[in-house]
């Protein structure tokens, strides 16, 4: 297992692009699932996406504590309610911006094993969900930030201090 490199929003253009869809899941991609994962916790990040580490491929892996989710092929079947709160994301290091969201995701995909899967999350899964699919279609969570990015650790103290 190896920890891959995470591409930096502004500094490459792989994120912006649209992902394809995976048609046969090859050992190499298996692995890159299983770098993706190690990539992610060695960030601290709760989700990373295929092009956050340079492959135009639909899939993604998220774990917000609850156990690893992989997700081939992500289709958003249903959404609803509204929640508002901080996002970061691992390719746009060191800032925070606030997004609203849909507070319940319900997604159909393929898991590691090429199984038809439905997860469905509220609040932080839900969260995760639609950020990490939307990086499979070029968007980066910049794009809903509510006002300005800030610095993680100056939003922290501001959130703090209130």
């Amino acid at each position: 297992m190896a920890l891959l490199e995470i591409r930096e929003y502004g500094k490459d253009d792989v994120l912006l692009k649209v992902c394809k869809p995976v048609k046969i899941l090859t050992p190499r991609l298996k692995t890159l699932i299983e770098d993706m994962y190690d990539t992610m916790y060695d960030a601290d990040g709760v989700g990373l996406a295929a092009p956050q580490v340079g492959v135009l491929r639909r899939i993604c892996v998220i774990d917000i504590g609850e156990g690893p989710v992989t997700l081939i092929n992500p289709e958003v079947l249903e959404t609803s309610g509204e929640q508002t709160g901080s996002e970061g994301c691992l390719s746009v290091p060191g800032k925070t911006g606030i997004v609203t969201r849909p507070n319940y995701a319900k997604v159909k995909a393929l898991n590691e094993n090429m199984e038809e899967i439905i997860v469905e999350g509220e609040e932080l899964m839900a969260r995760a969900l639609l950020h990490e699919i939307d990086h499979l279609d070029g968007h980066i969570y910049t794009e809903k930030v509510e006002g300005e990015l800030y610095n993680v650790d100056e939003f922290f103290e501001e959130t703090e201090e209130e």
